[in-house]
């Protein structure tokens, strides 16, 4: 392998190749300034890029490499994970598109793995068109769960605003089954764990979302407040963990609430999701929390809608390079702080 020096390795699966994932990786590394800061590998085809490259009148430097051992620092770097062509067509949601999507998220992951990189940005994939007998997952999260150590929490991140997920992806109708005192108290230490070794924040703060309209009302509204969420609060918070709530959820963004705290757990996908992105749209980042590796993508899908025209947006994609620099970054920092020292030698 090539020797890194202070250069991070930074992995990109490239998402849905009919949407505006391509465009947003490209566009995002036109700037010769991001080549100062990492050196990018896109899982792909170097061919396919090229073309995309074109198609889009884009003017960056691709280079075609067949393995990791062959990475040039300071370059783009394309791996070709497959080396046949694929027919494209912008905006269309494709099977077999979809299948390349998840070979070079998974060959990717793999590198992530064994460190051959070393931070992972996923970009976005059609859900539905990645389903095959060899990918039942609902997206990358479930996915890299699975695959790496530690226990997977999708944060969305924008600024000062950090909003966790205790449950993502699940059927509205499911989530009351889902939630117990063992789930809550899990993610909330997630959380806690990686504001302090990935944003450096010390005492966290940390508000929990109710589940039930205003909270529950005392339980006239639902009872898995007071069953279940008070309770866990009251016994993190006795363990000496910053955590309050349960906070009604209508209200709480509104009030600006949120400001006072350094991160938020919601109850469920949307509730969580619909603050974050009326907030941070298009500027946000996912993080996935809780793993042994880091991995971050932008805050929106593959937008079919505009695929191929050029016009993309790409400061979500950026942003979340930029994050993943500096986890990556805080995280080897907190590692050293935290290591034990040596015991002295007995004379």
């Amino acid at each position: 392998m090539v020797k890194k020096g202070e250069n991070i390795i930074v992995g990109i699966s490239i998402g849905d190749l009919n949407g505006i994932g391509p465009e947003v990786v490209l566009k995002t590394f036109e700037d010769n300034r991001m080549l100062e800061l990492c050196t990018p590998i896109i899982f792909a085809n170097v061919k396919i890029m090229s073309f995309l490259k074109k198609n889009l009148n884009l003017d960056s430097n691709l280079q075609g490499i067949d393995n990791l051992e062959q990475i040039v620092l300071g370059k783009i770097n394309v791996l070709n994970v497959w080396k046949e062509g694929v027919n494209l067509e912008f905006g269309k949601n494709d099977s077999t598109v979809g299948k390349y999507a998840i070979k070079s998220f998974q060959t990717a992951t793999k590198a992530l793995k064994e460190k051959s990189i070393d931070v992972l940005i996923t970009a976005p994939i059609n859900k539905y068109n990645i389903q095959s007998e060899d990918f039942k997952f609902p997206g990358h999260t479930d996915y890299l769960d699975k695959e790496l150590s530690g226990s997977a929490l999708m944060l969305m991140i924008h600024e000062k605003l950090k909003i966790g997920l205790l449950t993502d992806h699940i059927p509205v109708n499911e989530i009351s089954k889902h939630l117990t005192p063992e789930l809550l108290e899990r993610k909330t230490d997630t959380i806690h764990k990686t504001l302090e070794q990935d944003f450096g924040i010390t005492r966290p703060k940390i508000a929990i979302l109710g589940l039930n309209p205003h909270s529950g009302d005392n339980g006239v509204i639902g009872n898995e407040e007071e069953a279940i969420i008070k309770p866990t609060i009251k016994k993190m918070f006795d363990q000496g963990k910053m955590v309050f709530g349960p906070y009604a959820s209508d209200s709480f963004f509104g009030s600006l609430q949120h400001e006072k705290y350094d991160a938020i757990l919601a109850m469920y996908h949307d509730q969580g999701l619909i603050p974050f992105k009326t907030l941070s749209f298009g500027k946000g980042v996912n993080f996935t929390a809780g793993l042994n590796r880091i991995r971050t993508s932008p805050d929106h899908g593959t937008a079919y809608e505009i695929a191929g025209k050029g016009i993309a947006n790409h400061d979500s994609f950026k942003e979340a390079v930029y994050l993943a620099l500096d986890i990556y970054k805080n995280r080897n920092e907190y590692q050293e702080l935290t290591k034990k020292p040596l015991k002295a030698k007995q004379n």
